[in-house]
């Protein structure tokens, strides 16, 4: 039998299947002290765990796709579309929710961090995927 053989696409996207919901949960942790619910950062919405997004702070890319400080928990109303008449992300509100949490200078940093570019390897990305799985089991 053919062993299939590993993209750099497919192993990314398994990365990204062990860092949304090390995010997730750990923003569910910190706002709520419950694995199984947590807020939105732009809005607050409680909502149990399933239903919140790893939402990014700026546009998705390379620079930020995997970043701790630059992904949070957010509902799927605020992530795909923004709410009452927000703009898509809620970058404004999410802004204020990264100085509360961070500083200013930090959250000032993270709006550059998306233009950065990051070429992963399959190796970093395998990496990624077992630090993220030991992530999650120590919050267990």
């Amino acid at each position: 039998m053919k062993t299939k053989k590993k993209t750099l696409s497919s192993v990314k996207k398994k990365a990204w299947g062990v860092f949304s919901p090390f995010i997730r949960k750990r923003d569910c942790l910190l706002s709520t002290g419950s694995p199984e619910y947590g807020e939105c950062c732009t809005c607050g919405e409680p909502l149990p765990f399933k239903e919140l997004q790893a939402g990014h702070f700026r546009p998705k890319k390379s620079g930020n796709y995997f970043s701790e400080k630059g992904v949070h928990a957010q509902c799927y109303q605020c992530n795909m579309y923004g709410k009452n008449g927000g703009e898509k992300g809620m970058p404004l509100e999410y802004y204020d929710y990264l100085v509360e949490l961070y500083g200013k200078k930090t959250a000032n940093k993270l709006k550059k961090e998306n233009q950065l570019i990051k070429k992963y390897t399959i190796l970093d990305l395998e990496e990624l995927i077992e630090y993220y799985k030991t992530k999650l089991e120590e919050m267990e």
